[in-house]
């Protein structure tokens, strides 16, 4: 559909928490923008109309951290490839971490990434600045030019700083700017080679355990590197409860902190590594029952502002080695959704929250107030999707190259059945497939 053409959506129930809104309402869309929200303007007369009745009708999805792979490791996935999967998981716009290759950690580099998703016209990509040059954590960034460039956030990826004061400057320089600073909370001596939690399950399995002082103890320090630098810290996937009460805490006395979660970690648990399943192996890694429970009433108060896919996308081979010695991180983007309205399903949290997990609350946090919200006149990013369709994950069928995932195979329940992108249609699942 062309960017100019006119389109109504009609029958669906709206969901739009930043404005407050839950409701059977028509929507109605002209250049690219909503023009009308209810009845349509007068004389208006959409080129096409899609029948979203029984579905839910919300602002497109905003993923804090995705990884696309390209430029650098193209064998495992591409922009236009990730993006398209993006796009057919209801994700309009989405943040990818700097550890690229090269890094993104000049201008050149990040307006690359923003022209080839541009040119391929998925989904919004919002590549996160290098908050030290080459990620070595010894030298600041150019940051004020990194956000010229269209870095909306500055991040270390998964790497963490281990220079308690590059940190601190790191922060100070970041605030100057305005800028969130995106943290891997993890303690890399105490991580010291350990690829699962360490609890009962690895000691069962044999295999070297991460604790969960590992991730508290690197919010601790944040935390207090924040304060003392007035910087906007925001912990990029929490695993544990006691990390989440921290932040809690933070957030109780004032300090500008924030934070999400992976979908998966509200779902599965360490007993899901089983028998060395190597999709089951992340970092952070699946941690307790209690920890996964106590992450769910975060995302349900607030806490936790944001729930992402933390997608990694691999090659085969990369999952096929000895469970230790294989690539954390599982093809999550095509799960996002129905994995996070499990937490509907399960009384944790009512529909306009887990929107509102996946919209509104990750566009704050990057500092893109425009997006994941619907208002007349703004840019028309669009999810429609269905709760109630149930579907089985076939890794053959899935638009991500990765086909890295526990989920395979299972059946799951929600699904995107249109996503717009500035009102064209990017995505749209075949009456074949409903």
């Amino acid at each position: 559909m062309a960017d100019g053409a006119t389109l109504s959506i009609c029958n669906g129930r709206l969901v739009d928490p930043a404005n407050g809104l839950d409701a059977p309402l028509d929507l109605h869309i002209a250049n690219g923008r909503i023009v009308a929200i209810g009845a349509a303007p007068p004389g208006f007369a959409p080129e096409r109309v899609l029948d979203a009745r029984g579905q839910v009708v919300c602002p497109g999805f905003v993923d804090l951290c995705a990884r696309l792979r390209e430029p650098g490791a193209e064998q495992k996935a591409t922009i236009a490839s990730e993006t398209r999967a993006a796009a057919a998981s209801g994700v309009t716009a989405l943040c990818c971490p700097p550890d690229t290759q090269p890094l993104i950690d000049t201008p050149a580099v990040a307006q690359l990434v923003r022209q080839t998703a541009q040119r391929h016209g998925f989904a919004r990509v919002l590549p996160a600045g290098a908050l030290t040059q080459g990620l070595a954590g010894a030298q600041i960034s150019e940051m004020e030019a990194l956000k010229r460039a269209g870095c909306p956030v500055m991040s270390h990826a998964d790497r963490p700083i281990t220079n308690t004061l590059v940190q601190r400057r790191a922060m100070e320089y970041a605030a100057t700017f305005d800028l969130a600073v995106f943290l891997h909370p993890e303690d890399p001596h105490l991580r010291a080679g350990g690829c699962m939690h360490e609890g009962r399950v690895s000691t069962r399995l044999g295999l070297p355990g991460i604790p969960e002082a590992a991730e508290t103890v690197a919010v601790a320090r944040d935390l207090a590197l924040a304060e003392q630098a007035g910087a906007r810290v925001h912990f990029r996937g929490l695993s544990t409860a006691r990390a989440a009460e921290m932040v809690a805490e933070a957030q109780r006395r004032g300090i500008a902190a924030s934070a999400d979660v992976s979908a998966v970690q509200l779902i599965l648990t360490e007993d899901d590594v089983g028998a060395f399943d190597s999709n089951c192996h992340l970092i952070p890694p699946l941690r307790t029952a209690r920890d996964r429970d106590a992450l769910r009433a975060a995302v349900a108060s607030g806490v936790i502002g944001a729930i992402c896919s933390d997608h990694q996308p691999h090659d085969a081979d990369a999952k096929l080695a000895p469970f230790p010695a294989t690539a954390p991180g599982i093809s999550a983007l095509e799960t996002l959704l129905p994995l996070a309205l499990r937490l509907v399903d399960e009384g944790v949290a009512d529909l306009a929250t887990v929107i509102a997990r996946l919209t509104a609350g990750p566009a704050r946090i990057l500092g893109k107030p425009l997006l994941g919200r619907l208002d007349e006149g703004a840019r028309a990013d669009i999810c429609i999707f269905d709760p109630d369709a149930r579907w089985t994950l076939e890794p053959g069928q899935m638009a991500s190259l990765g086909q890295n995932t526990p989920f395979a195979g299972r059946t799951l329940e929600g699904r995107v059945s249109w996503t717009l992108l500035a009102g064209r249609i990017v995505h749209a699942r075949t009456a074949e497939s409903r």
